[in-house]
């Protein structure tokens, strides 16, 4: 059996394992047995010299079948209680969402209650997700930002743009300045090193997103900040075309995929809203703020530096709003922590939107 289509761009993310997945009647992903073998490969459970005959033994049946069934007995043969953790978390996660049948079914079970899964696990399953909702998309732009969902970002002022790096990428880069393990061994040896450059995404490099594999591409977040009337804060965008703006979309389409409400998300230039309502934080550290602003607390400099953008967001169809809400936005607010890095939830915006309950 050959496996299903899903886009036109089949070589972005190729670790996102999307491949190894089958789209239900509800177009939410069924994980296929070899979508688990990318986890295998991770450093956690990969095999290295030091791994005993059993941990061997083990990594090479679950690599020829990954939902092979594996007792303690087994587990208790590993040498290294390390490993035998490492294996014991993996097969905990893999049989949990065997168990939900889908990806989502699974990522939502697990967003009201303790998540005792890796945090790990949980964005390379949001990464598979999100590379579904994308599947067709032509838009470089538009699947840079949605690297935000799933991984660690840096953020960085430099000659007035505010710009957001893969954290790892961007730690990778500094390591090695780009040259792989070359790189590494140039600057053990103290060799001078070619300065290599992430690259901010723009229209003149776009094409070239999709053959790149390591995040590292730019994406330019750019904006203005002032203090203004009602909660103390204007967001002016430098840009018509930006990478808030790409974001947007992105979680419209993340939400619609999940709830099946059309939405519309939008960067403010404003918030000047005498009857605001509702508000959600895309971030830990936006959440507290936004939380202080509707209290009507104004924000001290420090913090207000940290704030990336505000959004505002409406229903298509407001019948599923709940009644006070009616005909009211909800703002959204994205933030980078005091260390400059942002790692965006996009769970949130799954949890705390004013919907009226299902029936």
């Amino acid at each position: 059996m050959s496996e299903p289509s899903h886009g036109q761009r089949p070589d972005f993310w190729p670790d996102s394992g999307l491949p190894h997945t089958r789209p239900d009647a509800r177009d939410w992903l069924i994980p296929q047995a070899p979508y688990w073998g990318s986890f295998l490969k991770r450093p956690e459970l990969a095999l290295v010299p030091e791994s005993c005959a059993a941990e061997t033994r083990l990594h090479r049946s679950l690599q020829s079948n990954p939902l092979l069934r594996v007792n303690e007995a087994s587990l208790a043969l590993l040498a290294d209680a390390d490993v035998r953790s490492n294996y014991r978390t993996f097969l905990n996660f893999r049989d949990a969402v065997q168990a939900s049948g889908t990806l989502e079914a699974f990522y939502l079970s697990i967003l009201q209650g303790t998540v005792n899964h890796p945090p790990l696990f949980i964005d390379m399953l949001v990464q598979t997700i999100t590379h579904h909702v994308l599947r067709d998309t032509t838009d470089a732009l538009q699947a840079r930002a949605a690297e935000l969902l799933f991984r660690q970002q840096r953020i960085t002022l430099q000659d007035g743009q505010l710009l957001s790096a893969d954290a790892q990428a961007l730690e990778a880069m500094q390591d090695d300045g780009g040259l792989g393990e070359i790189g590494r061994l140039l600057k053990e040896s103290q060799a001078p090193m070619r300065g290599a450059q992430l690259r901010v995404l723009n229209a003149d490099n776009a094409e070239s997103y999709w053959a790149h594999t390591q995040h590292r591409f730019v994406l330019d977040l750019s904006h203005e900040m002032t203090t203004t009337l009602s909660h103390g804060l204007t967001l002016r965008l430098a840009k018509a075309r930006s990478g808030l703006k790409a974001l947007s979309e992105v979680l419209s389409l993340w939400v619609a995929h999940f709830l099946g409400v059309q939405l519309r998300i939008e960067p403010v230039a404003t918030v000047e809203d005498a009857n605001w309502r509702w508000h959600t934080g895309l971030d830990v550290a936006s959440s507290a703020m936004l939380n202080a602003l509707y209290q009507g607390k104004t924000l001290p400099p420090e913090e207000q530096a940290r704030l990336i953008s505000l959004f505002k967001l409406r229903f298509d169809d407001e019948a599923v709003v709940q009644d006070e809400m009616v005909g009211k936005p909800v703002y959204l607010g994205l933030a980078m922590k005091t260390d400059q890095t942002l790692k965006l939830k996009p769970q949130n915006l799954l949890l705390n939107l004013p919907l009226k309950p299902q029936a």
